[in-house]
């Protein structure tokens, strides 16, 4: 983008490196779990979630049963494995040995789709839950090569805290399920350059382009603005919202796509 602003989406750990910290150092937007885990979810910067996570290790083999038949295993000439092992072509009854494997324009395709190290730091794992199907759950925006704001976003489901918030409110519009944006935040130095709303801005274009039609968001009203990164409505209105619930605790701002 011109004027020295890029947005980045965050998809592996380089652009997990470039979120910008939090203006409130005892919260961490590279920690948070508060709107995916809403029985337990925290904002507070946790160092110990930035270290690799090691692979859960492998269950040890069974130990021997002494009960067990002594019987060998069978041969299924059906079992593909059976092929694995004999290097054979698994038996089919109706297929001529001189086929060769069709190609079916119509089959679903086997190759894994974008995923994150097994031993990544657990934010960005939740990050990445989506990638393969839904795409990026967060964005940051630099300035001349300074990561200045953080955007997090995704469908209704992968945060249970947005559903909490909207079960409030019955009245609120169930098919289709909105995207949400759970998190807009500035650094302090960058603050009042219009930034944040750049980048929800951005985010509303690219949740359009995957095919929603209509994205909310959950404002604190009485918030700090160094202790909130939900914003208040006001900003949310000033990006094109509405403001669909006006409650003085749990408000609820919506724009139609």
């Amino acid at each position: 983008m011109s004027g020295g602003i890029r947005i980045l989406d965050v998809t592996d750990e380089t652009g997990f490196g470039r979120i910008p910290p939090c203006a409130d150092p005892g919260f961490d937007h590279r920690t948070c779990d508060f709107w995916e885990d809403d029985r337990r979810g925290s904002k507070a910067a946790r160092l110990a979630w930035l270290e690799p996570v090691a692979p859960p290790a492998p269950e040890p083999p069974l130990a021997a049963n002494p009960f067990a038949p002594t019987r060998g295993p069978t041969f299924n000439p059906f079992d593909p494995r059976a092929a694995g092992q004999s290097g054979a072509k698994p038996l089919n009854p109706f297929d001529d040995d001189d086929d060769e494997p069709l190609d079916n324009p119509f089959a679903p395709s086997r190759d894994r789709g974008p995923a994150v190290a097994a031993d990544g730091p657990r934010k960005l794992q939740l990050l990445a839950r989506g990638l393969a199907v839904f795409g990026s759950y967060a964005k940051v925006l630099e300035t001349d090569g300074e990561p200045t704001a953080y955007c997090q976003f995704g469908p209704l489901s992968a945060y249970p805290r947005a559903q909490r918030v909207r079960e409030l409110y019955p009245k609120l519009p169930s098919s289709p399920l909105p995207a949400v944006i759970t998190c807009i935040a500035t650094t302090p130095a960058a603050r009042g350059q219009g930034l944040a709303k750049q980048l929800v801005l951005a985010v509303v274009d690219d949740l359009a382009g995957r095919g929603f039609s209509a994205v909310e968001a959950y404002p604190e009203p009485e918030a700090r603005p160094d202790a909130t990164s939900a914003a208040n409505p006001a900003f949310w209105t000033s990006c094109g919202f509405d403001l669909a619930i006006d409650d003085p605790r749990f408000p609820v701002v919506r724009r139609e796509l």
